[in-house]
């Protein structure tokens, strides 16, 4: 399975919090991002999508065709978002698109097995990848992008 974590980009501040809109910056770091999943994502790609309206905007460049999940947005915890992926046993692929702090506790559970508040940047990606090997499961992190290098 494989798993993209992408954290919305730059949105306004305001209230309230699920109405807050990108920025222009934000519109730039949205469009980069959606560039560089064209070229690099996985086919037949599950995409999830907090229903928050800056989640939104940042998916909207990439796909029009994703599910809008509670299970995903701003409250969401990480046993919530997990569950709604189907980590790392389902088949196929699947990219979120949420929120921190949830990310970066999904991102430390995956990379070190403790919920830790890792620090994901605003319009960046985190790629995991799970298999069976010879009995035995392996994660693998194959990329790390912030929108400056997409």
């Amino acid at each position: 399975m494989e798993l993209l974590l992408w954290r919305h980009a730059e949105a306004e501040p305001g209230f309230p919090d699920s109405a807050r809109r990108l920025t222009a910056r934000g519109e730039q770091q949205a469009e980069r991002m959606a560039g560089w999943l064209r070229a690099h994502a996985p086919k037949d790609l599950r995409v999830i999508v907090s229903p928050a309206q800056r989640t939104l905007q940042t998916v909207a460049p990439f796909s029009t065709d994703h599910e809008v999940l509670e299970a995903v947005g701003t409250n969401a915890d990480a046993d919530t978002l997990i569950a709604a992926t189907g980590w790392p046993d389902a088949a196929g692929s699947v990219l979120v698109v949420g929120h921190q702090p949830t990310l970066g506790i999904v991102a430390s559970r995956l990379l070190i097995g403790m919920d830790d508040d890792l620090a994901v940047k605003k319009g960046a990606l985190w790629w995991f990848s799970s298999r069976v090997r010879d009995g035995h499961r392996e994660m693998t992190l194959k990329a790390v992008i912030p929108p400056s290098l997409a």
